[in-house]
Formats: C-alpha cells, structure tokens, sequence
C-alpha cells in the first residue's frame, strides 16, 4: 500500500496546487485555457514523439496485449455506447465518454506502480504506445468528426446542406493527421522509429525537457477546472439535462471495476495467462483515467465535467482495485 501511494501522490498534489491556485487567482482568468493549449499543441506532441520515435511498434503483439485490448475495446464501446444511450450525448461527447472510461493513466502511474508491484515497467511501455497508436487516433477522429458535424447543421433539411456537412466530415477526416498535434507528432515519431532516425542530441534533449512537462501542466490544469463555476453552479441547481454526476458514475465504474475484470476473464480463463502476466494486465488495466481525457475535452470545446470529474474520482477508488489485484493474484 505504501508503494501505491508513494505512486499516487505527486498526481494529488499536482493537482491540489493546480487548485489552489486557481482558488487564488494567481495566474488569471485565462490560466486553464492557456495551460491546456499549451500541454494540447506544444508538450504532449514533444513527449508523444520522443517516446514513440523510440519504441519498437511490433513490440505489443503479444497474448497480453490482446488480454489488456480486448478490456479497453470493450469498455471504451461500452463507455461510447451509454453516453449517448443513457445521458443524451453527441458523437463528440460520446468519444470522451468512452475514453475516461477505457483510457489508463498509463505513463505517470502505471510506470511508478508497475516498478513497485512488478519489479519491471516493459508491459507498461507497450501499452502506452497500444493507447498512443491506435486508441487515441480512434479517439481523435471521433472527436474531429463529431466536432465537423455540427459545422452544417445550420443548413440541415436540405439535401445540398447535407451533402455540404458531409463533405466537410470528410475533409476534415482526410486532413486530420496534419492537422492535429498530437497525431502528427505520433505518425513522425513512428515514422523516426521505423526508419532508425535519431535527431541530433541537442534537438532530442530539447524535445525531451519540452515533453517533460506535459503531465505536470495537465494536473496543474485540471487543479484549476476544480474551482467553482457558475455553468457548474447552475447545472447542480437545476439537475441539468445532462446529469454529469450521474454519468460520471458510471465512467468510473466501467474503468476501475468492468475493464480489469474483462482483462482477467480473457487473459487467465480464454488464454490461459501465467501468473504474472495476469497480474500485470489486470493492474494496468485497472490504473485510472489519463488526463489527457480532460485534455482532449477541452481543447475540443466540450463540457469537461465529467472526463474531470472521473480522472479525479477513477484516481481515488483505483488505489483500492490495485490493492485488490495485486492481493488476488500474488503480488508482492
């Protein structure tokens, strides 16, 4: 227990400076805006490359990699489907629904937590590049998509306003790679790895300080949404049409309950894990929801209550999952 905590704490306290903070005043009205933009279009994109221009892509196809995917497709589709199903949400809105649901904090927990229980950290890097090749660019295209649609929704009714929204769908499908940050930086680093290119020292140093602070930044953010608004005033005064509370819930039960124990299902009854290796699917799948859900929601313009909400809430009932997993299944 005292190894998870030593893991968690710096996330907490991030978090409470960011709060802090912002209760203050000491940034400005802007902080949260500007922070986020900032670890959006200039950090993330530095970490993303260097990490994955170093990585091996062939590296996760293994029977763990498809016990840890078969959790995050599952509850991800589940977390997309129920937030539109049950809380009214569009595309958008669904994809980050499904993403605080499936999407593990996987780099500044998982790596800490998997030194601690595991005594090794290689699993952890393969899910970070699984989430970072594949799940986030789903996750991307959702958000740009469901964003592009409401672009011709003033001329809905009409066939050529139809046939206009659908084209701007699509172009801004086809021009996504470029124009997302976090994607374009992902594909050149994935390029730079295949291709064996490595950038000069003082470049990939710079390019390693400059990725260095994109966790810290993003904690510091979501420190900041914590403050009291009056849309969150407002919205706990009348129920709202769109009950975050509510929808939060179910978010973090699907993350730190449903996803771990369909990690274990198929990875020790469907493939026959051995003990370690399950033990290593099912703590990282129970790790709780990135920041960069929160991230994500905002950059995009969408209500971020509940992709903050759940990265907070996921964070707290998680130490008890990972307690208990690693209790069940032996580790130390």
């Amino acid at each position: 227990m005292s190894a998870l905590l030593a893991a968690f704490a710096p996330i907490w306290m991030l978090t409470a400076i960011g709060y802090g903070v912002g209760r203050g005043g000491l940034l400005g009205a802007g902080a949260e805006a500007a922070l986020g933009r900032f670890v959006f279009h200039v950090a993330m994109p530095a970490a993303l490359f260097t990490m994955v221009s170093k990585a091996r892509p062939g590296s996760f196809a293994n029977p763990s990699m498809v016990a840890f995917a078969a959790g995050t497709a599952l509850v991800c589709g589940l977390g997309f489907l129920l937030s539109g199903r049950l809380f009214g949400r569009g595309r958008a809105d669904r994809a980050i629904g499904g993403m605080v649901s499936g999407y593990v904090n996987s780099a500044n927990l998982g790596i800490p937590v998997a030194v601690q229980v595991l005594g090794d950290a290689s699993f952890v890097a393969q899910i970070i590049l699984f989430q970072v090749l594949l799940v986030s660019p789903v996750v991307l295209t959702l958000l740009d998509s469901g964003a592009g649609a409401g672009a011709g929704s003033g001329r809905e009714g009409t066939e050529a306003g139809a046939a206009s929204g659908r084209g701007v769908v699509v172009r801004r499908m086809l021009t996504m790679p470029v124009r997302n940050p976090i994607i374009l930086a992902s594909l050149l680093g994935l390029a730079a790895a295949l291709l064996g290119v490595r950038l000069p020292h003082p470049l990939a140093h710079s390019l390693e300080l400059l990725g260095s602070a994109a966790v810290p930044t993003a904690l510091v953010a979501l420190g900041l949404s914590l403050r009291a608004r009056p849309a969150d005033a407002e919205a706990a005064a009348t129920g709202g049409p769109r009950p975050a509370r509510a929808e939060t819930v179910v978010a973090v039960a699907l993350k730190t309950v449903l996803q771990p124990l369909v990690a274990f299902v198929v990875g020790g009854p469907l493939l026959g894990l051995p003990g370690p290796q399950l033990l290593a699917v099912v703590l990282c799948s129970a790790l709780p929801t990135a920041q960069n859900a929160f991230v994500y929601a905002q950059q995009y313009g969408l209500d971020t209550r509940v992709a903050r909400d759940a990265v907070v809430a996921s964070t707290v009932v998680s130490m008890v999952t990972l307690s208990l997993a690693t209790w069940v299944l032996g580790g130390v």
